[in-house]
Formats: structure tokens, sequence, C-alpha cells
């Protein structure tokens, strides 16, 4: 039996999935690796493969795709350490437009140095964060504008990388603008004000260059939080470069924390969520959250 389950999304990164399958069984097979590679046909198939490859025995399920296929997989591997159906390492060859779970994991963006990574087989161990009823997640939650921003950069078919959400966040800023009152409660303090965004960070950057949270360590048992205030259109088109630098930190109208638990509720309305890249919910109220630390252990 292989070694490894490699599963590719074929419609990641506009139809790039597909294009690299051949790039992908040539290098494997220059490093030696034993494996087997089966496609996507679904939504949340690559979460079935996953804990079925577990199952199985593989000892490594490789997600190839973008954030949304690597927050499959990894939940397909939560599932099986939940059920105590066993465990397997996660490893990622990056072909999608964000890639942030793997930036923030270390996990190299380039697809051979992602080969040569697999082949060496060295892991770390990384926590993993859990929306209560929803869903696990390995890089971050994003209340409000930036979940906003996401929704729009998934109607942008025809580009790809960073573009796409660079635009996204220029098009929302003309139409979208929501801060209703927002009580985010963290394991030692509360704070209560009009938000205009909520990043719950495990990694640190979201939108494949905007560093929410550029002090993150995805294995201290903690989120790390990046809270927005009210702000003016003009104010928020400001911050633009500075999100991209992560020279936010330390700016009054931004809030930064970090806590192994979270409570959000709005208080007047709802908001957008995104879960890792992939929406969530369009009008949550409440959203608990939490560090499993520790969790999964992942190819670096």
């Amino acid at each position: 039996m292989a070694d490894q389950l490699v599963i590719v999304n074929p419609i990641a990164g506009r139809g790039a999935g597909e294009r690299v399958i051949p790039r992908i069984v040539r290098l494997l097979r220059e490093h030696g690796l034993s494996f087997d590679l089966v496609r996507t046909e679904r939504p949340w198939h690559a979460a079935e493969l996953a804990r079925q490859a577990v199952v199985s025995g593989y000892r490594t399920v490789v997600a190839v795709g973008g954030d949304g296929t690597s927050n499959e997989v990894l939940n397909g591997l939560m599932a099986t350490r939940e059920a105590g159906e066993g465990e397997a390492a996660m490893g990622v060859l990056c072909v999608g437009t964000g890639n942030d779970f793997a930036y923030g994991m270390g996990i190299p963006l380039d697809l051979e140095e992602g080969c040569a990574a697999l082949a060496r087989g060295r892991t770390r161990r990384v926590d993993v964060g859990h929306a209560r009823g929803f869903r696990y997640f390995g890089n971050g939650i994003g209340i409000g504008f930036d979940a906003a921003v996401n929704v729009v950069a998934s109607r942008l078919r025809r580009l790809r990388g960073f573009l796409v959400y660079l635009i996204a966040v220029l098009r929302t800023l003309l139409f979208y603008y929501r801060a209703p009152l927002t009580r985010v409660e963290l394991d030692d303090q509360t704070l209560e004000q009009p938000a205009l965004m909520i990043s719950v960070m495990n990694g640190r950057r979201m939108g494949g260059g905007f560093l929410m949270t550029p002090f993150s360590r995805p294995d201290d048992g903690l989120f790390d939080l990046c809270i927005g205030r009210k702000m003016s259109q003009l104010e928020m088109l400001s911050f633009v470069p500075r999100f991209m630098k992560g020279t936010q930190v330390g700016d009054p109208r931004v809030t930064m924390a970090r806590s192994r638990r979270v409570r959000v509720t709005v208080r007047d309305g709802t908001q957008v969520v995104h879960a890792d890249g992939e929406t969530l919910a369009l009008d949550v109220r409440e959203l608990d959250l939490e560090v499993v630390p520790q969790a999964l252990r992942v190819v670096v």
C-alpha cells in the first residue's frame, strides 16, 4: 500500500489543479515517493477522502489546491481524530488563489519545494481552530468586512492570486459598509464596540497578502485577533497598504489581542463570516471559537 494519498481539487486555482497533475506525478516519482492520487468530484469530497485515507492506513494525506481544499482535508483529519479512528500527517501542494494556510504553517508555496518537503517528511504539530456548530479551521475566521471581501473575490473568475483579493477589497470598500455593535468575549477581557471587521487567526495572513496578525504563531495554543473599529471609507482605504505590511499594529483604531476562546455576539444585526477563505454563513449573530492545541501534524 502507498504511504501517501494525494487529493487533488481539479478546479482549484481557476483550473490549475487539473493542469498540474502530470507535473506533480513526475515530481513525486522523482523523489521516490509511494503515493496514490485521487480527484475531488464535489464540495466536501476532500473531507470524505481524507477520513477514508486515515482509516485505510495512509500515513500522509496531501491536499492539492488552495485554502478551501486544505480546509476540507483538515476537517476530514480532525473528524478521524474526534472519532478515535487514527491520525495521519497533512501535506499541502499549493495551486490555489490565496494559500494562506500553507503560508502560516510554514509549508512551501512553491510546487517543487512542496514535493521536496513531502519527500523529507519533516513535520510539526500545529493548533486547529474550532467554530462550534460549524467546522474546524486552520488559518483563520473573518467576520464582517474581510468576509464580505471573500464573497466578492469568489465572483472574480478571470483573475488569480493576490490581485483577486486586492480588487475585491477595493470593490467592497465602495459597496459594503457595516459596523454593528459587537461584543467580543476573550479569556481575560470583554470588548464591546462598533466593529467593522474581526479576524480570529491561527495563521498570519488572509487574502493572499494581508498580514492581519503578523506576530501570530500556529503552535502557541492561542488565537491572535485583529479587530477594526468603525471608521470612514477613506480611512479604510488608507489601511489597505498597512495591512499588506502588517503595520496596522499599534494604531488606536485597531485592537490586537490573544485568547484561547473567543465568543462574538453581534448586538444589532448580523454579520457575514468566512473560515479559511470559504463562506461560513451570511447572517451570523453569535459565534463560539476555541483553539484545539497541537491537534494536527503538518509536513513543513
